[in-house]
């Protein structure tokens, strides 16, 4: 094998190989085989027919092209390791001459790691900010779980503010129906800020059968983004008030969310909410140490597979959020007004922050010697088995070679977080 090698810009080098035939006979030799197992040759059994049978029944370029795989992987990886390239992606192959019995020759594009020269740990400062939990914090808590006990009774007079509304709503811009602003039997809380401002406050002293019309404006931060800071009118029919009857926040609700009383409830919400919050501030912390890292750090190009790679995750990411929530991908953007094209353009730094991020943590990875080992990664299969308890689907997704994978990367990734936080904020 001889090759050239090629500097080209964007992080990515270009590899111009050339194979010559006695260093693929192996190759060709074995894709012959393969080609006899699923082929009939006359007279011999499955995979046991000579090349030169198979070649005369199916022509040697057939065979050529059975071969060209495994020929363009092996010398492919044999030059990469000849040069020492810390590759990333797949490359982007192309044949550029062959022809059997005669040298074959590719070019193989491929991105470069980018070269990392982590900045100074001591020059990254940052600080615990954990929110301090206070009273009005427990109280709104508490009335949370008041209002999933509440009783809902349908009443005929006319509607305050603690009451609940069923109305058919429509929206009209420049008299024209908004597209898709028409919500029949849509559930109104006056008592509750609704994402249209003032729409709630409208419909206060409204009683069954009432319609009522009015225009308001629509924020200016709306996600619908042609309804945005518009003025829109309202045509609202009222189809059922009911009042809602709250139980009292006493010793017998507590016993109903098998507490004692009201003191150990409180108790344990207090604790719930300051366990939420330092998890919260971790989460805050680790984004700040690698902001401040990444911002101290010199980083050579990225490559675009890197950014790209990274963008198809947001966007799943982004389509899994939405579904959840009963939202099509397909609505969204025509909601929008925007194509995919258009989306995977608003990621771009968002996923270059991510890909910077992903290399800082696995140069400090690197220089600290710091990686998930086997037990690491049983303890974690461990875990994930305790809480997805005989699910099958599971257990297979854990043999997967790629899912280990992903598992010690995640493990090394929390480690190194770890080592950044002892080393910047000091052990807590």
């Amino acid at each position: 094998m001889k090759y050239e090698l090629k500097t080209l810009e964007k992080s990515q080098v270009e590899l111009t190989i050339i194979v010559e035939p006695s260093d693929y006979k192996k190759d060709m030799d074995a894709a012959a085989v393969r080609i006899s197992e699923r082929a009939a040759i006359k007279g011999f059994r499955p995979g046991k027919a000579t090349y030169n049978m198979v070649k005369q029944q199916v022509g040697e370029i057939r065979i050529i092209e059975e071969a060209m795989q495994s020929i363009v992987e092996k010398n492919f990886f044999d030059a990469v390791k000849k040069e020492k390239l810390d590759t990333v992606g797949m490359p982007a192959i192309t044949i550029t001459k062959v022809a059997p019995g005669n040298d074959l020759e590719f070019k193989a594009v491929v991105g470069l790691l980018p070269v990392i020269k982590l900045g100074n740990l001591s020059t990254v400062k940052v600080k615990h900010q954990a929110k301090e939990i206070t009273d009005a914090d427990v109280d709104t808590v508490l009335n949370d779980l008041k209002k999933m006990q509440t009783k809902e009774i349908l009443k005929n007079g006319e509607a305050t503010k603690e009451d609940k509304l069923v109305v058919n709503l429509e929206m009209f811009l420049d008299k024209v129906p908004v597209e898709g602003g028409q919500a029949p039997n849509h559930q109104v809380y006056l008592a509750e800020p609704h994402y249209i401002p003032g729409l709630a406050e409208q419909l206060i002293g409204v009683k069954k059968d009432d319609v009522r019309e009015f225009n308001l404006k629509f924020p200016k931060d709306h996600y619908q983004k042609h309804l945005a800071g518009k003025d829109i009118d309202f045509k609202v029919k009222i189809n059922e008030v009911f009042e809602l009857q709250h139980p009292p926040l006493d010793d017998a609700f507590a016993k109903t969310l098998g507490q004692e009383n009201m003191e150990k409830l409180k108790t344990i919400l207090r604790d719930n909410l300051i366990a939420d919050a330092k998890h919260k501030d971790d989460q805050k912390l680790e984004i700040e140490i690698l902001d401040n890292l990444i911002e101290a750090s010199e980083i050579s190009v990225i490559p675009d597979v890197l950014i790209n790679a990274e963008k198809h995750k947001i966007f799943n990411e982004l389509k899994n959020s939405l579904g959840s929530q009963g939202i099509e991908m397909e609505q969204y953007l025509k909601d929008l007004k925007k194509t995919e094209e258009d989306i995977y353009k608003d990621f771009q730094e968002q996923a270059m922050r991510r890909v910077k991020a992903a290399l800082v943590s696995r140069q400090v990875a690197i220089e600290n010697k710091i990686e998930a080992d086997k037990k690491d990664v049983e303890e974690e299969i461990k875990m994930i088995k305790a809480a997805y308890p005989d699910n099958k689907n599971v257990e297979e997704n854990l043999k997967n070679p790629q899912v280990l994978e992903t598992l010690a990367l995640t493990i090394q990734n929390r480690k190194v977080l770890s080592f950044l936080k002892d080393k910047i904020v000091g052990k807590k």
